[in-house]
Order: C-alpha cells, then structure tokens, then sequence
C-alpha cells in the first residue's frame, strides 16, 4: 500500500523556507535501550547543558527561529513550547529524559543533539494518506495519556491521517494513535527544519537518524526531503 504525505501550500506560503527530513524505516525491532544508547543519550544531555543553559536557550538561533515561527502561526511559544524547546529545557535542568524504547530514545537523542525537533510516528496501523495542514477544526485528537477527544482550533498546523490528528500545534503534542510501542514494526521519523538550519544540513541530520535506527533497530531506513519545492512524496 502506498501513502501520500504531503505538505500543504498553506503551510508554505507563510514559511517558504520551512522544509521537513521524513525518514522511513521498516521491518524494526523497538526493545528497550542498549547501554551504548543510552550512554550516547547521557553524553547528548551533558553536551547539551556545556553548551547552554535555561537562561540561553532561547537565544539558540535555532530555538529563536521556532519560537518565531509559532508566534507567527498564532501560537504562544511560552504557552505550547516547540517540542525540541520542551525536551532541551528539561535536560537543562537536570532532568535526564527517561527510558521508554530504542526509537523515541534515539528519537530524543537527535533532537536535543541537533536541536531539531524529531518525533516519531509508528505506521502499522495508518491505512490513509498523511499530511500536514491547517485545521479546519473539525478534525479530532486523542492525546497521548488522556482519553478525552479534542478539537484543533481552525487554522491550528496540525499533521493528520484523514480528519485523525497525529501532531497538534505543527511539532507539539502527539496522538495516541500512531505512538511508537515495543511491537512497533514500521515507522516514520519527522525532522523539521527552519532556517538558519539549511536543507543540506536537514539532509544530514536525516541521514545519521536513518544510521541510528539501522545501527539499534534493525531492518531498512531511507529519507526524503519535502520542501515548497517538493511538497508529496510517496512511502511506498
């Protein structure tokens, strides 16, 4: 079965430059975390917290363009915090990120080494085209450790399967609904990319996940880039 992701044209009008890294990896095994993960994890952390700390963070040219960016979208960056800002906060307080699996460890591990934020989005179940867009607010949502159902507000960037919410508020929150679990087989890995971070380096990024999840997980990984000037590919 073939799958469509696409990024809508809304989407880039209001940030040409935006680009997202979708890496594809199959046949996977997802255990818990080796102790070289997790030690490469712990070396993230620490590198991390030389390298800023709470009160520079935001100052990080990366950190700034996202938070730029959800203003600009109507989001309050200090209310719904860019997913790579949530993550490199907490590590900057000493929090070290816990343990779930090897993929949303590796996943974690990337984004607070690159400063990108990088989530993952198990496909065992997705039967629907994906993209992102703006919400209609229609669409529903079922996050991730409540069993409450939300609407997205209209004109809200979420990423979806159908009128199913994957992601709220571009790289926020995800769903219940494509959670990577330890029977996850199939996944897609999003890496999202804003200037002064260039598609060449998004490229880059993209590759040392795909090597990450080989190396740890198994199985094949590829990437593709969309950008305003690729705006579908196809996971075939």
């Amino acid at each position: 079965m073939t799958i469509h992701y696409t990024i809508s044209s809304d989407i880039f009008a209001k940030f040409p430059a935006y680009c997202r890294g979708v890496v594809l990896a199959r046949q996977l095994t997802n255990p818990p975390s080796t102790g070289e993960l997790v030690a490469e994890l712990r070396a993230a952390e620490r590198t991390l917290a030389e390298r800023l700390s709470p009160e520079t963070l935001t100052s990080h040219p990366q950190i700034v363009a996202w938070r730029e960016a959800y203003r600009s979208a109507g989001i309050k960056p200090s209310e719904f915090r860019p997913s790579v800002e949530a993550l490199a906060r907490r590590v900057l307080k000493q929090d070290p990120l816990p343990l779930i699996s090897t993929l949303v460890d590796l996943g974690n591990l990337m984004s607070i080494r690159y400063l990108a934020p990088i989530g993952a989005h198990a496909l065992d179940f997705v039967t629907q085209d994906i993209e992102l867009r703006l919400a209609t607010g229609e669409e529903l949502f079922e996050p991730f450790g409540s069993e409450a159902v939300e609407h997205p507000n209209p004109g809200e960037i979420v990423f979806v399967e159908g009128n199913t919410v994957l992601t709220r508020r571009w790289t926020w929150r995800q769903a219940k609904h494509t959670l990577v679990v330890p029977e996850t087989r199939c996944v897609e890995i999003n890496v999202d990319g804003l200037p002064p971070l260039t598609q060449a380096e998004l490229a880059q990024i993209c590759q040392a996940v795909a090597g990450q999840v080989q190396k740890y997980c198994g199985g094949t990984a590829s990437y593709e880039i969309i950008s305003k000037q690729n705006p579908s590919i196809e996971l075939g």
